[in-house]
């Protein structure tokens, strides 16, 4: 254990961006979090042991990966930033249970670097404070992708939690919901307030954490294809989903009355409103759209 105070310290974080010159590039999301009860709570949203394979997106200086050291057994870290690796290489000198990879999370093979830096033991968790202007593609990314995760544990816009999160009928409720809810259970753990960031964004955060269901059952015949008929019906929000429905299949005398032969099998309004449709409701209509050739 280090004898400095923790990295995210407001004191210490800004020394390290002193020493170093650093600030907070825009483009790049860069916020550093100095809020150590929240990093605690961070810890104990994901549910780590000393057991844990630990991957972190986006360390910025290192405060977050800090109390990951203490509380995993392997951390290894993707950070895009070049200029921010003599400052992790400082910072993360005290734990050699963390790896900095400078990499993009999006260009990574995670598959093989699990396989390579983790010899695929479990278990292998995501936790992270995820830049806000690409926090939908890292989250579908890690979703879809080969690589299986014991549960992802994530830092984001308020906004953006809350669509994850989100319930049929809601404001919030939208194809986010539907796509990532049909294969996880979703959990807004907790809120953090900007005032808890050097610089403070803003907007205000939310840590959600992502658990695979265990089983499905009711499933797609493919999510690719499920998540693009579920992007179709709302694709037009204001509109019905009689409407969308004829934005992704046309509006020919034919298909129409396909549309409504469906529609009409499970009891489904035209005039409903796409927010209106549960999980299950939008895997039905996948499915038999799709047997019926439109899908």
């Amino acid at each position: 254990m280090p004898n400095n105070p923790e990295i995210a310290s407001p004191a210490r974080t800004q020394a390290i961006l002193n020493r170093f010159h650093l600030s907070a590039k825009k483009s790049l999301g860069q916020n550093f979090l100095t809020d150590l009860n929240v990093l605690t709570k961070i810890v104990d949203a994901a549910h780590l042991t000393d057991t844990d394979n630990v991957i972190e997106i986006g360390p910025g200086i290192g405060g977050l990966t800090e109390f990951l050291a203490r509380s995993s057994k392997r951390v290894l870290a993707f950070e895009i930033d070049q200029n921010l690796l003599p400052v992790l290489d400082e910072t993360l000198s005290p734990y050699d249970n963390v790896e900095v990879i400078n990499q993009d999370i999006l260009q990574a093979n995670l598959p093989a670097i699990i396989e390579e830096k983790f010899n695929n033991e479990r278990p292998i968790k995501v936790v992270a404070n995820l830049p806000y202007y690409i926090t939908t593609p890292i989250i579908l990314d890690l979703l879809k992708g080969n690589a299986e995760f014991d549960n992802i544990t994530v830092m984001m816009q308020k906004e953006v939690a809350q669509r994850l999160e989100a319930k049929p009928g809601s404001k919030d409720y939208g194809s986010l919901s539907v796509i990532i809810q049909y294969l996880n259970d979703v959990k807004l753990a907790f809120e953090v307030s900007r005032k808890s960031f050097i610089p403070a964004p803003n907007v205000d955060s939310a840590i959600v954490t992502l658990e695979r269901k265990e089983t499905i059952e009711n499933e797609v015949f493919d999510e690719k294809a499920f998540a693009s008929f579920v992007r179709g019906c709302f694709a037009h929000r204001r509109k019905t989903l009689w409407n969308n429905l004829q934005g992704l299949f046309g509006k020919d005398a034919e298909t129409k009355e396909k549309v409504q032969a469906v529609l009409d099998e499970f009891d489904i309004q035209p005039s409903i409103r796409p927010e209106k449709l549960t999980v299950d409701q939008y895997v039905d209509l996948t499915n038999k759209f799709h047997s019926i050739k439109l899908v």
